[in-house]
């Protein structure tokens, strides 16, 4: 039986670029010398690629981690509105198993790729909270679901728009999100009222913070609550992300500019 790469000639000819998602080096060369635009999208650029797209969280997901490469090739300017793409995927972790050609429209355009890139606050520090929030979604506080608010950068903006509903454990110490024990400790805290807010540079500045931005002309999707309305809302007022995790549904959103750009299933992950 012909394999993937047999009929890689035919599934590519006639499309006007190529995204590899984390291909080998051997697999990356049998198209660098084509007439055809190759973007590797991986998280690491480790074969050297000449045209490179970051993939900040892995995107297990496979429809999330094309739209998130199209949405960097169009924001680099590799791609453009009606032109064909070929990306090319591993699904089963048995290295490049899938094709999907895509034609590129602005119903592609969802914004996740400028939620990482473009955002204030470093892209690993947005990744890393959202590696906190997914872990609470899938194992929650002591087996039970759990909801969570983590406002993400211009952190001073967003002190001056919200109150303190308790003590601040964090207003004295200067810890990171991505570290082991600090991860730990959101979690535990995260059972209580209120949001985190963590600085462009993942410094933890506080918990336990009442948001008080106005919600009007905010629209979050029906269904969504108090939670998602003020992370909505803080990023309309401010330049900060929120991140969500919701107790009712279980799943991780976020929001920048007061719009909903992405939603992630943590069973997925």
């Amino acid at each position: 039986m012909a394999s993937l790469t047999d009929h890689l000639s035919d599934l590519v000819e006639d499309a006007d670029a190529v995204l590899l998602f984390s291909p080998t080096n051997s697999f990356y060369d049998r198209f660098e010398d084509g007439d055809t635009e190759v973007v590797v999208v991986a998280p690491d650029n480790d074969i050297d690629a000449e045209v490179f797209v970051e993939l900040p969280l892995p995107f297990d997901n496979v429809k999330d981690r094309i739209r998130f490469g199209i949405e960097g090739a169009m924001d680099d300017d590799l791609v453009s509105q009606g032109d064909e793409v070929v990306c090319i995927a591993s699904v089963f972790d048995g290295g490049s198993d899938a094709v999907v050609r895509v034609t590129v429209d602005e119903t592609v355009h969802t914004g996740i790729y400028d939620l990482f890139v473009n955002s204030r606050a470093e892209p690993s520090v947005i990744r890393d909270v959202f590696e906190v929030a997914i872990e609470l979604g899938q194992k929650g506080q002591k087996g039970k679901p759990v909801g969570a608010l983590f406002v993400v950068g211009d952190a001073g903006k967003v002190m001056n728009k919200s109150r303190p509903l308790s003590y601040n454990p964090f207003e004295k110490s200067h810890v990171h999100v991505g570290d082991p024990i600090v991860n730990v400790m959101l979690k535990e805290f995260s059972r209580l009222d209120g949001a985190f807010v963590v600085s462009d540079s993942g410094k933890i500045v506080s918990a336990y913070r009442y948001l008080e931005p106005g919600a009007e002309g905010v629209d979050i999707p029906k269904g969504l609550g108090a939670r998602h309305m003020a992370g909505g809302a803080i990023t309309r007022d401010t330049n900060a992300t929120a991140i969500v995790l919701s107790e009712s549904d279980g799943l991780v959103r976020a929001f920048k500019a007061g719009e909903l750009v992405l939603e992630i299933d943590p069973e997925e992950y």
